[in-house]
């Protein structure tokens, strides 16, 4: 982390000329990663380009007394395919003590609700369904454009988010009519450390937007964790469910497990397992996909060697269907 000195703001212009502003803190981190993937199975997931790829992120946070709270805001850039060296990230925040705090995340910070809290099974550096498989199975309110709320109360801690219009941006009716972006998306996450070592938590969230043209019902979600932790060693339970309450559309149930062992200071290994169980709808039978994953991370101040493998039967819900996945990676973050 690179900390610039306070730049005091004394004038603003416009509409905003008659507002004082406080001393800002500003800073900027950054990282940089190699990595080499390999993918293979039975369904064309193998790779066929060039497996050695690089990425760079810069982190620009701001931060500042307002009188009654902080506000902060990130921004963060990213050079890797599909962002081009724009915005990947963009949140603000304003903490108001015991008030807790209110954020509001443009994109890609996932800060709250069921978005933040998806998979916390312990893993030394990816989870389970990193690279293989449909993936953790919980959408939650997301991140694009979501209104959230985080505070802790008596030793429960509370994450929640809202989105409206799925979280779209506005256009005007003739542009959004049935393309899902009318309705809103509400979810709630808590939790609590129930004894030393022991963290238990669970959320659900609610998705009323119609589907493309209109159709569809109401999409529902829950996901629970128990997570505990002695000594160098922690495993965790994860549990969920998806209805998408629309015909025809079969539902899920998710159940996955972990354990994480810290070798030393330096070095921890992981090993899960996630199952997603596609149920039967109509005439299509029942289908559980199974991911089985092992990641280590090898840390020396600002370096770190990470690897990751996961190995999915039943790939995206397709019957006999392989799909595998690995990962080494080179971080070396300032």
């Amino acid at each position: 982390m690179i900390n610039f000195k306070k730049v005091g703001l004394t004038a603003l212009t416009g509409s905003l000329v008659a507002f004082s502003a406080n001393a800002v803190e500003w800073g900027v981190s950054g990282g940089m990663e190699l990595t080499l993937t390999d993918t293979g199975g039975t369904q064309g997931y193998e790779v066929t380009g060039n497996q050695f790829g690089a990425n760079s992120a810069l982190t620009f946070t701001a931060s500042g007394d307002v009188g009654f709270g902080t506000v902060s805001a990130t921004r963060a850039l990213l050079d890797s395919a599909g962002t081009a060296g724009g915005i990947s990230t963009s949140h603000q925040s304003l903490d108001m003590g015991d008030l807790g705090t209110f954020s509001f995340d443009n994109k890609g910070g996932g800060l709250v609700g069921l978005s933040a809290n998806d998979d916390l099974l312990p893993t030394a550096y990816e989870e389970s369904w990193t690279g293989a498989g449909s993936g953790d199975g919980i959408a939650g309110v997301g991140s694009t454009n979501v209104i959230g709320y985080k505070n802790t109360f008596s030793g429960l801690s509370v994450s929640a988010g809202y989105a409206n219009g799925n979280g779209s941006a506005a256009t005007p009716e003739s542009a959004s009519s049935g393309a899902g972006a009318h309705g809103s998306t509400v979810d709630v996450y808590v939790s609590m450390t129930a004894v030393d070592g022991f963290t238990v938590g669970a959320g659900v969230s609610q998705n009323d937007s119609p589907k493309s043209g209109g159709t569809g019902g109401t999409t529902s979600e829950w996901v629970s964790h128990a997570v505990y932790s002695t000594g160098p060693v922690s495993v965790g339970l994860r549990m969920g469910s998806t209805n998408s309450g629309t015909v025809d559309t079969a539902s899920t149930d998710i159940i996955g497990y972990s354990i994480a062992f810290n070798v030393n200071e330096n070095f921890a290994v992981s090993y899960a397992i996630q199952e997603v169980e596609s149920e039967l709808v109509n005439a299509t039978a029942a289908v559980t996909e199974k991911v089985n994953a092992i990641s280590a991370a090898y840390t020396v101040g600002a370096a770190s060697v990470r690897f990751h493998r996961a190995e999915a039967k039943n790939a995206a819900f397709v019957t006999s269907a392989d799909d595998e996945h690995m990962e080494l990676g080179v971080v070396l973050a300032f």
